[in-house]
């Protein structure tokens, strides 16, 4: 790696490789590298072309990821995911002035959870990545840090597109959960279905993503509750297929007791899908603030399934386009770049 590039330290996650298409379409290859922290392995959509570069011996991490740290302009943290990265950069925490950390969720919450070099190293962090607020405000209050917060919808590709026309399935179709961890609390959505008054429905869960026990255990719950009306999906679908699916949906619930499923949240609004959230999830208060039009998990104690209506859906639309479009993302990486 040259002197003076913006360095990107990922994990293997669906998210990176269109970030990395969204970068070098907006912004070209030349002033950017990016490092992978584990072994040379092409999933969730990246290839050889995309030229990226894997470490994840000791040397790699301690001695190469340290040196390309040093030469960079800054440092892109595409979430705190790797204990050796932590212990990296706590005993070098003159690097901390030049770090962006992207704030994705589970890197973060409950820092009883977290080990104690994370907890450090989000202490003494000085920039952070997110367009949530309150994820903002729980690190301050949590881990006492202080610095500097870039409002930025970070993972833009594939998010939404535009929609002429609304269907509604004549069997509705619902989503729950985004992933097979256990803060999605399916089980809990399983049984407010299961005492709904009108049963014309069916079910989707994405579960390709997460713990695989967990995953067989909704499985299995799943089939013996709703028998043939249960579809889950077990294998990785590209950005665009995913977004083709979204489209399909109906309505959606989350139940997630933290900040999750944000991609797939704002997706489904942009599309004009019904959602249901659970207050826990702070972004719950972000979208309430920001006017988009959704209910409440608790709406559903009362047996009934309800749906947006048409203004509903346009406002929410709007909303999404305004604040989550490649273009307004752009704008905001433009200024983390050139910080």
């Amino acid at each position: 790696m040259n002197e003076n590039k913006i360095l990107h330290v990922m994990i293997l996650d669906k998210f990176l490789a269109p970030f990395i298409d969204f970068v070098d379409e907006n912004f070209g290859r030349e002033n950017h590298h990016y490092v992978f922290i584990t072994s040379e392995k092409y999933e969730y959509g990246l290839t050889p072309e995309h030229k990226v570069e894997f470490l994840h011996t000791d040397d790699d991490i301690f001695i190469t990821l340290l040196d390309y740290m040093k030469m960079a302009k800054k440092i892109i943290l595409h979430g705190l995911w790797r204990d050796k990265v932590d212990i990296l950069l706590y005993f070098n925490q003159e690097l901390l002035k030049k770090c962006y950390w992207v704030m994705w969720g589970g890197d973060f919450y409950f820092p009883e959870k977290q080990t104690w070099f994370r907890n450090q190293i989000i202490k003494n962090i000085r920039n952070f990545i997110t367009l949530n607020i309150y994820d903002f405000e729980y690190v301050k209050n949590k881990y006492f840090t202080f610095g500097t917060l870039w409002k930025c919808p970070f993972y833009p590709k594939n998010l939404f597109k535009e929609i002429s026309t609304f269907k509604v399935n004549q069997k509705l179709k619902i989503l729950v959960g985004n992933s097979a961890t256990i803060t999605n609390r399916h089980e809990e959505i399983f049984n407010l279905l299961t005492n709904l008054e009108n049963k014309e429905f069916e079910i989707y869960c994405p579960l390709s993503y997460g713990d695989k026990i967990y995953a067989n255990k909704i499985i299995q719950l799943g089939k013996l509750l709703f028998k043939n009306d249960f579809h889950h999906i077990d294998r990785l679908l590209t950005p665009q297929d995913y977004l083709d699916f979204l489209e399909t949906i109906d309505l959606a619930i989350f139940n997630h007791n933290r900040q999750q499923g944000g991609g797939n949240i704002i997706s489904l609004l942009g599309l004009g899908k019904t959602v249901y959230l659970n207050r826990e999830n702070n972004m719950y208060d972000l979208f309430k603030n920001m006017n988009l039009i959704f209910y409440s998990i608790e709406d559903l104690s009362n047996g009934i399934l309800k749906l947006i209506d048409q203004n509903a859906k346009f406002n929410n639309i709007s909303i999404v386009q305004d604040n989550y479009s490649e273009k307004e993302s752009s704008k905001q990486w433009q200024k983390i770049f050139n910080d």
